[in-house]
């Protein structure tokens, strides 16, 4: 369906249509909250607040020394690799600031993961955290790596704080490896160094023009990178910014008059929070308490403690664990507007126990890389639907296709297809596979998901077409096994795959976390399962587990969960 089925379904408030011609570049939306916000507080982190006039300073500081004491010129590409810390935006928008491409690295990376994209992407620059400087020792020669820059935990942090932090971090926590990098410079040094000393206002003008280097699985295969333009970017910005100015079920406004303040678990090189704090919010002069373990709950709630926080991005997994902690319980709720779900199935349970207990529901969104990342987000005013992923964002068309290309009718299940101003151009450096991620006519993006679109219009996600499991000839959705069984008041989380069978080609295997303290047994899953499922649905294999591969935002990984057992 074209963007215009949803006309007239969304929240009020939410417009229809909106103006992508506000901003022509990334550049000139920092540079216009540097100048409207100044003096407010932009961003937390270990304790320390930095206002917006202060990351202005240490950006426009990086951006100096870029031009001045390196060689890189404007579109060569940085590879940042750092937890949620301050130096990070700092980082970003200084780069950004300076004419560089940004390539969003994820600390946890392999170091043949690190070589692949670094030498994928052509990244000249690194800045890593010094936790993770060990494995850039390890691949540089095998790169084309001429600058490094090293930042250790709490440098942006007052003198005191920042040596016992980093003391602790180092000597005592030992989580830094010794290493051996001569020639990698210091970011604290080099801030303090070009500090007031100005930068030349050169960044990449055009609307066109490739600003981050986002990688992705993709639907399927090796790392790819998503080229993600001023245009896609600030169009998917102001999308966004359109959805969250709606007014939730108690009549209070998410972005109104007064500042909101977000609190940011969700790593900052993941394009869903990067797009959400360091634009989205930034944009709009808002708050964000930046959060460096989030698998460390008691370090989310003990950041989250001295504010009256406005909401929190997330997903299912870190709702889970917040909940279960009772010093979370205790926090004070009375300013909570919103909570933003995302990146991957938030679970019925989940968003039932999360109202009951902050009084504020949970608005589950859906997006993927290749759109900037944001596609569809729930209303926030109680009209959410659980199990749904909202509304497309405005000037969004989606539609459901059969194997054939076909488009399905309303209600049907078929795979989802995206058009908007939010789509990436393409896959860096790989034409074929960016063509085959598009519908023939090259106008919409196939996402590799299966969905229903609504008359209502709502849209569904029912699954990934490459985790489908046949069953006899016939498809199995795990989600909707995951669904039935995370319901069962003793398990923490699970996750459902196809493993080979001789008679059905494949049967379920089921894999699950038990909560704390409770005990469950196969034969109690299995039966509880023929009471809410089809038989061929039901798993025929249960195995219970400490606990299920992650990614760093909480998705399970399923790939690991089959090697696991072949």
């Amino acid at each position: 369906m074209e963007a215009s089925f949803w006309h007239g379904k969304r929240a009020s408030g939410v417009a229809d249509e909106i103006d992508f011609n506000e901003f022509t570049t990334v550049v000139d939306v920092i540079e216009t909250s540097f100048s409207r916000y100044a003096e407010r507080p932009a961003f937390t982190s270990l304790g320390c607040t930095l206002r917006y006039q202060d990351i202005d300073s240490y950006s426009a500081a990086f951006a100096h020394y870029l031009q001045n004491e390196t060689t890189l010129k404007p579109g060569d590409a940085i590879a940042i690799q750092m937890l949620n810390t301050l130096q990070y935006p700092i980082a970003v928008y200084g780069a950004l600031r300076a004419g560089l491409r940004i390539v969003n690295t994820n600390p946890l990376y392999t170091e043949r993961e690190m070589i692949h994209q670094f030498n994928d992407s052509g990244v000249k620059a690194l800045l890593c955290l010094d936790i993770f400087a060990k494995s850039v020792e390890n691949v540089q020669e095998e790169t084309h790596l001429e600058l490094i820059i090293t930042t250790s935990l709490a440098d942006m942090l007052p003198g005191v704080k920042r040596v016992v932090i980093n003391t602790a971090v180092k000597y005592i926590k030992k989580m830094v490896p010794k290493y051996y990098l001569p020639q990698a410079i210091s970011f604290r040094k080099l801030l303090k160094r070009h500090l007031g000393k100005g930068f030349n206002k050169t960044h990449l003008t055009g609307v066109n023009d490739t600003v981050i280097l986002q990688y992705t699985g993709g639907t399927t295969g090796v790392a790819k990178s998503a080229e993600l333009s001023n245009e896609s970017l600030i169009a998917n910005m102001l999308q966004s910014r359109s959805t969250m100015v709606q007014k939730n079920q108690e009549g209070k406004q998410m972005l109104g008059n007064k500042q909101s303040i977000m609190v940011a678990p969700l790593p900052l090189y993941h394009i869903y929070s990067f797009a959400i704090h360091l634009m989205t919010f930034f944009s709009k002069g808002e708050h964000s308490v930046l959060i460096a373990n989030p698998r460390d709950t008691e370090s989310v709630i003990n950041a989250m403690k001295p504010f009256k926080v406005t909401g929190i991005l997330g997903l299912n997994a870190l709702f889970i664990s917040l909940m279960e902690n009772s010093k979370f319980k205790a926090l004070d709720f009375s300013e909570m507007v919103f909570t933003l779900s995302g990146g991957t199935a938030l679970f019925d349970d989940t968003a039932k126990r999360w109202r009951e207990m902050t009084n504020v529901g949970i608005s589950e969104a859906y997006g993927l890389t290749e759109c900037s990342p944001a596609v569809c987000m729930n209303p926030m005013n109680g009209a959410e639907q659980i199990g749904s992923v909202g509304y497309p964002l405005s000037g969004t068309a989606l539609k459901c296709i059969d194997i054939n290309g076909v488009e399905v009718a309303i209600g049907e299940r078929g795979e989802l297809c995206v058009k908007g101003p939010q789509v990436m151009k393409g896959y860096w450096n790989r034409p074929e596979a960016t063509k085959a991620s598009f519908t023939d006519d090259g106008q919409w993006l196939l996402t590799g998901d299966v969905a229903t679109i609504a008359e209502d219009g709502y849209v569904r996600i029912v699954d990934r077409i490459k985790d489908l499991i046949n069953v006899s000839g016939f498809n199995v959705f795990p989600t909707e096994i995951e669904d039935v069984v995370s319901n069962h008041p003793s398990v923490a989380y699970c996750a459902a795959i196809g493993v080979p069978h001789e008679k059905s080609g494949e049967v379920v295997k089921l894999f699950i976390v038990v909560n704390n303290g409770e005990i469950l047994s196969v034969k109690d899953v299995v039966e509880y399962c023929k009471i809410q499922l089809t038989a061929y649905k039901v798993p025929r294999y249960v195995e219970f587990r400490s606990e299920l591969p992650m990614t760093a935002v909480g998705k399970i990984l399923k790939r690991k969960l089959r090697e696991s057992i072949l």
